[in-house]
């Protein structure tokens, strides 16, 4: 019989792993959505897009889900795509 404090333990990481797979997915999904408006050549839609990807990637580094270094490199090149992608 395993001690309570070892399942109780398989639990709780359970239930994190779950909701840390759920915040990434959402991440990558904003992402992959914004590239697709980029390179569609919507800018108003896609820098509404950047916003909300920019807030998710924030709150995913709050979370301690990814590290807030990780975060900001990919806001950074996200904002430089949009950047070279609509320059005039």
């Amino acid at each position: 019989m395993k001690n309570l404090s070892v399942i109780k333990r398989q639990k709780q990481n359970e239930a994190r792993r779950l909701r840390n797979k759920s915040v990434k997915s959402s991440v990558r999904t904003c992402a992959k959505k914004y590239i697709t408006l980029v390179r569609a050549g919507d800018s108003e839609k896609a820098q509404a897009t950047l916003r909300e990807l920019s807030s998710k990637l924030d709150s995913a580094a709050r979370k301690g889900i990814i590290s807030r270094n990780a975060a900001a490199r990919k806001k950074s090149r996200m904002q430089k795509y949009f950047n070279t992608s609509f320059a005039k």
